[in-house]
């Protein structure tokens, strides 16, 4: 298996499981609850996840046109979980289909945008956004669950 499809299982992976983990929470206000010792609660994480994909997958890669509110990714609250979840459901396949679709031979090549003021390859973004994913995932599975 090539390393991109290894990095398409990751992500389909993760969205799945962050799909789960909104659709664990007991109730659409749960989301947005926050607990103690936890500045933000997995709605806004969630939120967060959503614009750094749709930022550095669907407005580059894809030219979705998607303008970041970051601000507002920590300030929402009381977005339902299906308004939530359709999030998900319009940038998952856009993520796979980048990469499915990415040439091998560019991914030495540096991303289009500078992050934290820095030039990096586009396979070394991927790997970022991808662990990215991950830990944020961790962060509302662990929000989830202290609230039970």
């Amino acid at each position: 298996m090539s390393l991109l499809k290894e990095l398409i299982a990751l992500y389909d992976r993760d969205l799945k499981a962050l799909r789960n983990e909104i659709e664990s929470y007991p109730d659409d206000a749960s989301v947005w609850k926050k607990a103690e010792g936890i500045n933000n609660p997995g709605g806004n994480v969630f939120l967060h996840l959503m614009g750094n994909l749709n930022t550095f997958f669907g407005a580059v890669y894809a030219n979705t046109g998607y303008v970041r509110d970051r601000p507002l990714e920590f300030s929402a609250s009381g977005i339902s979980r299906a308004k939530l979840l359709a999030m998900l459901d319009e940038i998952h396949p856009i993520v796979l289909q980048v990469l499915g679709d990415f040439p091998a031979e560019k991914l030495g090549e540096i991303y289009p945008i500078k992050i934290f003021d820095e030039e990096k390859t586009v396979w070394y973004i991927f790997i970022h956004l991808e662990t990215h994913l991950a830990y944020h995932l961790g962060q509302i599975n662990y929000h989830r669950r202290i609230l039970n």
